[in-house]
């Protein structure tokens, strides 16, 4: 059995090694939900890998920023950039994670979405673009939530994140 963690984590460590290359090789969304797949398969049993993964995430969306900024001509948000416009008021419950520690904001968001009913949404506000988050939403809740972006940056990111109604039939 000790052979079962060594394993686990060699296979992490090439996953998030796979995982940057193929973003590297211009593919960072196909990356990035790769890796929020193998995040998902290890959090529970294994967190400290899955923290490997998440952090993978993390520099992923930043190289999926870079590029699309690239594409666009759009600043990052290490680039001056004209302020956004004021995001849509809102009556949804407002989730701040700014002042969490890194490692606690996901599961924070993943609480919140837990106690919201479908049709209910929250919004998160956050120091850089949650999109390893929505990596992460779609590997776990697939179909069962709504993401939209209130304010993209360069210093604070407002998204609404909901559960998406049940359909009736």
């Amino acid at each position: 059995m000790s052979a079962e963690p060594d394993a686990v984590d060699g296979l992490t460590r090439v996953l998030v090694r796979a995982c940057r290359q193929l973003a590297e090789a211009g593919q960072p969304r196909a990356a990035g939900r790769l890796a929020a797949d193998g995040w998902k398969l290890l959090r529970a049993g294994h967190p400290r890998q899955a923290m490997h993964l998440d952090g993978a995430m993390h520099h992923i969306a930043r190289m999926e920023a870079q590029l699309e900024a690239r594409q666009d001509q759009r600043p990052t948000s290490k680039e001056t950039a004209v302020p956004s416009e004021e995001p849509a008021p809102t009556d949804d419950r407002i989730l701040d994670v700014r002042t969490e520690i890194p490692r606690r904001r996901h599961e924070l968001i993943f609480e919140s979405f837990g106690k919201i009913a479908p049709g209910e949404a929250y919004v998160l506000v956050n120091d850089h673009d949650p999109k390893p988050l929505r990596y992460q939403f779609e590997a776990e809740n697939a179909g069962e939530f709504s993401w939209e972006y209130l304010e993209e940056g360069p210093e604070v990111w407002r998204v609404r994140i909901g559960r998406v109604a049940a359909a009736t039939g």
